[in-house]
């Protein structure tokens, strides 16, 4: 009886809330009612009628740029060039990468894929092969051959990358009516950002003085690109010295133009400008790209493909993906505190700077995207290290290796126990560990146990265990990111800070440290307002902010995400 006159009791509650929810929605309806004609959020279409998209996607990376390049030659840049990239564009401060190693061809696919080593495969410029009991090129393909001259430099194609590209991406997303073109010197800076079904991808032949591309893309060079090379820019370029820009005082941000651990141009014995390269030098070919006419001459022929192409004048969204490589040669070879690596970016700002007036006149101001990073950055010299009492020095890996099959084999009478070493990695030869008896494990424990001595060396530990291995943030993730089971050896090894794996002379990259991996990142025009931020970001997030401005699908392997103040 209790339990039937509480039901009665609750159905009566239920009945008269009901009531009074209906009531109160009718009177908040006949309140907020649009009148005929009104949108409201209910109405709105989820998808725009029409997507806007820029006409042309313009991606430079300029090789080994620092980010701290940005703001060191400020003062003596032009109001065209860098400020304008940072005056109108946005800039993300705080971008790192966000793997190992720090290499150029792990960084253009990067940028351009948003993934990382471990997925897209391209663990460095080269690395050992099992099968092959060699190393292999990034972009080394036996089944295509080289249009545009006679040597073995077009023998490339981008089928190391196992995933695809963000210009892939564009390309499928309107049944291939988008162009995409690649330029670059290093062969690697134009095939692996233009992706596998790029409409061509170009590059610079030192051996001969040419623009090549191979089968992969083409049977015969365009007669644009023929005529370009009969211009014979290099002899060009360098039929005189080159001399700073400015008068040679005025470099006070850098050293003195003669020191010992920069790098001289053969046959010179001094690191010292004037550079002599053409002439009765000899040819001028492979020497153009360690210049900063390099970088004219790359940005002349990407303005040629342009044209060409017709990029950004369709219907539909074009790319082109551009790398300045001589950025890189000159840092390798003087360092980056040298007057020459100044100057190199003082002639680059002006060469940006004709470059957007360019891209502004032919295309459209505002109607291009833009965006301007680095594939890695770079240590200073040990000797300039040294000289200023910073922490720093050389190491050889190659010599390394070298007392490392030798202790092994008096310690355990295996022949060569390391048959191959590449990115800090060491590749076990497991055969002639079993042909020998012995156990792997054993083995490779002694060697990291030797490793550990050697004071250049601040860890190492086998890639297996890596996860167990007591690391800091971001190393770890950075590690696990550059892993690739397939591809990568057996034991990693960490170089102590400001140490470097090189000579007397010049400098290198490949480090988790912030020198090489905190790059520069800019976007500009189409979409973008001025701006910036210091938040972290990784350069996986490239790729996917692109493909959230032009409303297409990620690449297949993309693990980055989309930078909200660049995509809003």
């Amino acid at each position: 009886m209790y339990l039937r006159i509480m039901n009665c009791k609750f159905l009566s509650c239920v009945c008269i809330t009901a009531t009074l929810l209906v009531t109160q929605t009718l009177h908040a309806q006949k309140a907020t009612s649009p009148k005929p004609g009104q949108a409201t959020a209910w109405s709105r279409p989820a998808v725009q009628k029409n997507i806007n998209r820029p006409k042309l996607v313009v991606g430079i990376v300029v090789d080994q740029m620092r980010w701290d390049y940005l703001y060191r030659y400020a003062n003596r840049y032009t109001d065209g060039g860098f400020k304008r990239l940072l005056k109108d564009g946005f800039s993300c401060e705080n971008t790192l990468i966000n793997y190992t190693p720090t290499i150029t061809a792990c960084g253009h696919t990067c940028i351009y894929t948003g993934s990382v080593p471990a997925v897209h495969g391209i663990v460095g410029n080269d690395w050992y092969n099992r099968e092959l009991s060699r190393d292999v090129y990034c972009a080394e393909d036996s089944t295509v051959n080289t249009v545009g001259s006679t040597s073995n430099a077009g023998k490339m194609s981008p089928r190391n990358m196992q995933v695809t590209t963000i210009g892939d991406e564009l390309r499928l997303s309107n049944n291939f009516q988008s162009k995409v073109v690649g330029v670059a010197i290093k062969d690697r800076g134009a095939i692996l950002p233009a992706g596998h079904s790029a409409t061509a991808a170009y590059w610079y032949d030192g051996t001969t003085g040419n623009w090549v591309t191979s089968t992969y893309y083409m049977t015969q060079l365009p007669d644009w690109a023929t005529d370009f090379n009969s211009m014979k820019w290099p002899a060009r370029y360098l039929s005189q010295p080159w001399t700073p820009l400015y008068p040679i005082e005025t470099y006070t941000l850098s050293t003195a133009d003669n020191k010992p651990y920069e790098g001289p141009f053969k046959p010179a014995v001094n690191p010292t400008f004037p550079h002599n390269l053409g002439g009765d030098k000899g040819t001028p070919f492979k020497s153009i790209s360690s210049t900063p006419f390099g970088n004219t001459m790359t940005l002349e022929f990407a303005k040629k493909a342009l044209e060409a192409y017709g990029l950004g004048k369709g219907s539909v969204t074009d790319m082109l993906a551009i790398s300045l490589s001589s950025t890189d040669y000159v840092g390798h070879q003087f360092g980056p505190n040298s007057v020459e690596v100044e100057d190199t970016y003082l002639r680059l700002d002006k060469d940006l700077a004709a470059f957007f007036k360019y891209l502004d006149e032919k295309v459209g101001k505002g109607q291009y995207l833009f965006f301007i990073t680095a594939d890695h950055g770079v240590a200073h010299v040990p000797g300039f290290m040294q000289e200023n009492k910073l922490p720093g020095a050389s190491w050889s890996e190659g010599k390394a290796v070298s007392d490392l099959n030798k202790l092994a084999k008096e310690q355990f009478g295996v022949e060569k126990a390391i048959e191959g070493a590449g990115n800090y990695q060491l590749y076990l030869n497991y055969d002639a560990i079993s042909q020998a008896g012995k156990s792997a494990t054993d083995v490779r424990d002694f060697l990291i146990n030797t490793l550990l001595k050697d004071p250049a060396i601040s860890n190492a530990f086998p890639l297996q265990n890596l996860m167990t291995t007591t690391l800091p943030e971001p190393m770890r993730t950075m590690m696990a990111n550059g892993f690739n089971r397939k591809r990568s050896g057996d034991i990693q090894f960490v170089l102590q800070p400001g140490y470097i794996d090189g000579g007397k002379t010049g400098t290198t990259h490949g480090l988790w440290y912030a020198y090489d991996a905190h790059i520069p990142l800019v976007f500009m025009g189409w979409g973008v307002h001025a701006g910036k931020s210091n938040r972290t970001m990784g350069m996986t997030d490239i790729t996917p902010t692109i493909a959230a401005m032009l409303h297409i699908q990620m690449p297949s392997g993309n693990v980055g995400h989309v930078i909200e103040e660049v995509a809003r």
